[in-house]
């Protein structure tokens, strides 16, 4: 049962990095909007879908009492992770604003060991070291703007990774997927709503389909990101995110002409190489 769990774990993990990567490309190819104004037609698809399905489930929008913590934390750090994401989208090469954002399963192992007393030994925490080493290489350290949207990029990540890490501890005291990704969505959109009505820019046909269609493949990816963390482990089956990045590098290339530089290059390298070497050691172990 539970070799069963992990392998639909992977499988939701893939699709899940699939539609992620859909989702920053549809970002990005919304052109000049506000961040906020783009994360709240992401959150706003997708609180919908959620809404839709628990009314439609037996349960309805029932709750567990045990829940009420885990899931504001959850939705905080989501949502902070969120917006620093789509910020990055908008400014820099998406494979590279993926990567960094994929440094969310190395956190999460981070936050794991205080949130839910799974402690990593040595070799994982080498792991880690390594991915934030290759992290560098993307981030380009100097004294320009770039070096800021790549560290807000390294921000998104860390929300991310604690996220996902309240996500798993949900899911371990029984809560149904639907209900934690209904109140991301929902917290989301409140935090985003304000900014939205400031700061409105008006926005042309194509700029609202692909914010829809940013939106639908989010939810596809969010619910397909909660099932996969609620199946299994993040440290077994973390390392299948990292498909996004392949997907993601794939879209920019064919469409928008983006070629990562070699500095890039050699930190995917060295994230994605550290995270399948510790997927391996778990295996092995």
């Amino acid at each position: 049962m539970k070799i069963k769990q992990k392998h639909q774990g992977i499988l939701f993990i893939i699709m899940a990095g699939m539609f992620f990567a859909l989702m920053t490309f549809f970002v990005r190819l919304s052109g000049d909007l506000p961040t906020m104004q783009k994360a709240f037609f992401r959150n706003t698809v997708a609180a919908c879908v959620a809404i839709v399905m628990l009314a439609r489930s037996e349960q309805g929008f029932k709750i567990q009492k045990t829940s009420w913590l885990s899931l504001f934390f959850r939705c905080l750090c989501g949502t902070i992770g969120l917006i620093c994401n789509f910020y990055a989208i908008d400014k820099m090469n998406i494979a590279d604003a993926n990567i960094l954002n994929k440094l969310s399963p190395f956190f999460a192992i981070i936050a794991s060991y205080f949130i839910l007393k799974e402690n990593a030994n040595k070799v994982e925490w080498s792991c880690v070291i390594v991915a934030f080493l290759g992290a560098v290489f993307v981030v380009k350290p100097s004294f320009d703007m770039d070096f800021v949207y790549a560290m807000i990029g390294v921000v998104g990540g860390l929300g991310a990774g604690v996220a996902y890490t309240f996500v798993r501890k949900l899911g371990m005291q029984g809560e149904r997927g639907p209900v934690i990704v209904m109140c991301f969505s929902v917290f989301s959109c409140l935090v985003t709503l304000p900014f939205f009505v400031l700061r409105f820019q008006p926005m042309n046909l194509k700029q609202i389909i692909c914010l829809l269609m940013s939106g639908m493949f989010a939810t596809g990816g969010q619910l397909s990101i909660t099932a996969a963390y609620t199946k299994a482990p993040a440290k077994e089956i973390s390392v299948f995110d990292y498909s996004q990045v392949i997907f993601a590098a794939l879209l920019g290339l064919l469409f928008l002409g983006q070629i990562p530089d070699w500095m890039s290059i050699i930190g995917y390298v060295l994230i994605i190489g550290s995270a399948v070497f510790k997927w391996a050691y778990t295996l092995k172990r």
